[in-house]
């Protein structure tokens, strides 16, 4: 059972349960999945890795979101926005760790011959596939730049 279906027998039972968060979180995930399938020139079913990019890109929205309810005092809505990210992070592929990704870097720094920050681009696309939906790209761009930029 695809990931697009797994949401929907989810949708189902959270409906049943009258889990509000829950099935309001998957009726909007699965409405950004329906929104980019149908953008576009021709309607398309979006294979798994690119649910997961909608899946991230929509778990990144409650994250900034969250962020900027707390810092406008609003710890309500903030708490909304993250308990949202949450039901879409079990859908996500396991977090690598920042280790992890540091390890990456130091290998696609050496397979691609990067040698400073310009060569920034170069890494980020060695790494990009090996790291989609499963870590936050500015804690990734940001370990680059460090990466590149001589320090660890």
């Amino acid at each position: 059972m695809g990931l697009k279906e797994t949401l929907k027998t989810d949708l189902t039972e959270a409906i049943r349960s009258s889990d509000k968060v829950v099935s309001g979180t998957i009726r909007m995930v699965l409405t950004a999945i329906t929104n980019e399938e149908v953008s576009g020139k021709e309607a398309r079913v979006l294979s798994e890795d690119e649910i997961i990019t909608v899946l991230s890109r929509e778990a990144k929205k409650r994250r900034e979101a969250a962020e900027e309810f707390a810092k406008a005092n609003r710890p309500d809505k903030a708490a909304e926005e993250k308990a949202e990210g949450e039901v879409i992070a079990k859908y996500l592929p396991a977090q690598l760790s920042e280790d992890d990704i540091k390890k990456m870097i130091a290998a696609a720094v050496a397979s691609t011959g990067a040698a400073g920050p310009g060569d920034m681009g170069k890494v980020m696309g060695a790494i990009k596939p090996q790291i989609a939906g499963k870590a936050d790209g500015a804690l990734v761009s940001s370990l680059v730049k460090a990466a590149l930029s001589g320090g660890n």
